[in-house]
């Protein structure tokens, strides 16, 4: 299995379940609230985890109460916290989560201590990742961090895996020439390449838009219908899995942690990569909360 590393954000999440979302200036009643572990980049790392990767992650967490319940969590799961500071007088990432009957989520972030994540501290683990086989990172946690990261990685000849969430106009240029695989969903994409998804056509035209950037692997998630790739003049779609979704919190998440378990660093099983990866979060769509519906590999067969 390979050595993932993960840098990004460590979040407490807290959700509401609705029969229908609210209109402005509308209140309604609840059905279930409850508390789990999320952030995107804790989720990405428990999918790892689970799925039999060599998992550990850089980021931060305040010294609140918020923050011992999410180290305790990683811990559980027996991810390296190594790199993983805790903040003084610092709030922990947390983030508001509203799930009404159809599965669909709106959620409201709070980034916290994962806004203060250093450069500085990115070098102190020059180690771990120089170890890793794939670093991932998303966009909720300190820019700068990152770039330092994946610079450290491409020099060390560690492949790089970005999620580009939540999306984001003007990615610096020296991120996206030190990132290898590309996994945004077609809104990301669209505000990446300004190219509308509509069809596999424009999913190209956006490929090769970010190709041309010096990316070597695009892959779209594009919902209930699967996955586009691009890589090395070879496209197409990997379909999902048909199932009920009850809630599609961590489902991109789990996707991106479970590929990075199964793909190869010469990217040579790609398309069996993404098909993994797509199993993984068919199973996380058809449970509630961030990572207590991330499955393990026993389930995946």
């Amino acid at each position: 299995m390979n050595r993932v590393t993960v840098i990004g954000s460590i979040n407490l999440d807290r959700t509401i379940r609705v029969k229908q979302m609210a209109r402005p200036g509308e209140t309604i009643r609840a059905s279930e609230v409850f508390s789990a572990g999320g952030g995107k980049g804790a989720n990405q790392a428990v999918a790892a985890k689970r799925s039999g990767a060599d998992t550990a992650f850089i980021g931060a967490v305040g010294d609140d109460d918020a923050g011992k319940t999410m180290a305790e969590l990683l811990a559980y799961e027996k991810i390296d916290l190594s790199g993983v500071a805790t903040l003084a007088k610092t709030a922990t990432g947390q983030a508001y989560i509203v799930v009404d009957e159809a599965g669909e989520n709106s959620i409201m972030i709070h980034a916290g201590a994962n806004q203060k994540i250093t450069p500085t501290q990115v070098l102190t683990q020059a180690d771990l990742i120089k170890r890793s086989d794939f670093i991932i990172a998303q966009f909720e946690s300190e820019l700068n961090s990152t770039i330092q990261a994946f610079t450290l990685a491409h020099e060390n000849g560690v492949k790089t895996i970005l999620n580009p969430a939540p999306a984001m106009q003007d990615v610096p240029a020296e991120l996206l020439k030190n990132t290898d695989v590309i996994i945004p969903n077609e809104t990301e994409t669209e505000i990446l390449t300004g190219i509308k998804i509509t069809d596999e056509a424009s999913m190209q035209q956006a490929a090769a838009k970010l190709h041309a950037l010096g990316i070597a692997v695009v892959i779209i998630t594009i919902g209930s219908k699967g996955a586009f790739y691009s890589y090395n003049g070879n496209s197409g779609i990997v379909p999902a899995l048909k199932v009920k979704a009850v809630d599609t919190t961590a489902a991109g998440d789990t996707f991106i942690g479970a590929l990075s378990t199964s793909l190869k660093p010469d990217f040579s099983n790609l398309v069996a990569a993404i098909e993994y990866g797509n199993k993984a979060s068919s199973l996380t769509v058809q449970r509630f909360g961030a990572q207590p519906s991330i499955p393990y590999r026993h389930e995946l067969g």
